[in-house]
């Protein structure tokens, strides 16, 4: 049988998804118990034992200057920020998309203009947004708006311009307008692409977000790592690290969940 003709079963597919990691931690850990072994005050790379006492002093004891859970506040004000950041670039990117794709006198500006803003990379302009909405929370939401909707908005375009042509012009023989079109035709489709799209972009947002919290925050996931680094705290520094890839997954498995229970049609229809 041709390897591109096999398929694991259900336990060797379990198996091959828990393999990559399984090396990954074998190696670190490795690496960490030899650097350690040669010196015991190494910071590089922490132990277990050490990521654990750092995680329950961060997440499960209060801190002493604030009287509250770091972990869990860093959680809530990152999420925030980015919950507010990807639902203004949803309705943005969405708005943005049905314009450029199907109306033609709003494409011939919007086409060429949102390609150039997509190349515009967010970071550059960082100091710009700062200046211009200040250090609070505006300019942390407005650099992940700047930095995904024109992504949104081409792809979102693009899967406007694939629609077939015979469908518009059907819903017109039957007497649609151009709003009844975006509405009950071109809308229910782009909706699922949306999810997907987001489930895209969730990995910019983020870094969009950890960098703007760097840079100026007072709490905060990336506030927090940038905080703790001169100090070379990498037992701190890592398990955030991990626990922000956690989050990350977590957001793209329900987006994807929604996708699939909102438009159950959508992904039985593709090849």
């Amino acid at each position: 049988m041709r390897l591109i003709n096999r398929h694991p079963d259900r336990p060797g597919r379990l198996m091959l998804v828990i393999l990559p990691f399984a090396l990954l931690l074998c190696a670190y850990f490795l690496g960490s118990a030899a650097r350690l072994n040669e010196n015991p005050n190494d910071k590089l790379l922490p132990s277990a034992s050490q990521m654990a006492s750092a995680v329950e002093r961060m997440a499960f004891s209060e801190d002493k200057r604030s009287g509250g859970y770091l972990l869990w506040q860093d959680t809530a004000a990152s999420l925030q920020r980015l919950a507010i950041g990807l639902g203004l670039s949803a309705v943005l990117g969405l708005c943005l998309g049905i314009a450029s794709g199907a109306l033609p006198l709003f494409g011939a500006p919007l086409s060429p203009l949102l390609v150039v803003l997509s190349m515009v990379p967010p970071l550059a302009i960082l100091p710009i947004l700062f200046i211009v909405f200040g250090l609070g929370e505006l300019a942390k939401v407005m650099l992940i708006v700047i930095g995904i909707t024109p992504i949104l908005a081409r792809d979102l375009e693009q899967r406007v311009r694939e629609m077939p042509a015979e469908l518009l012009i059907k819903a017109q023989t039957l007497g649609a307008n151009s709003w009844t079109l975006i509405l009950r035709v071109i809308l229910p489709q782009l909706l699922p692409r949306l999810l997907i799209a987001l489930r895209l972009v969730l990995g910019s947002a983020w870094l969009f977000l950890i960098a703007a919290e760097a840079i100026a925050s007072e709490d905060g996931l990336g506030y927090r790592i940038f905080l703790v680094r001169r100090y070379l705290a990498m037992d701190v520094i890592l398990p955030y690290v991990v626990w922000i890839t956690l989050l990350a997954w977590l957001m793209d498995w329900a987006l994807k969940g929604l996708g699939r229970r909102a438009f159950p049609w959508y992904e039985g229809g593709r090849p």
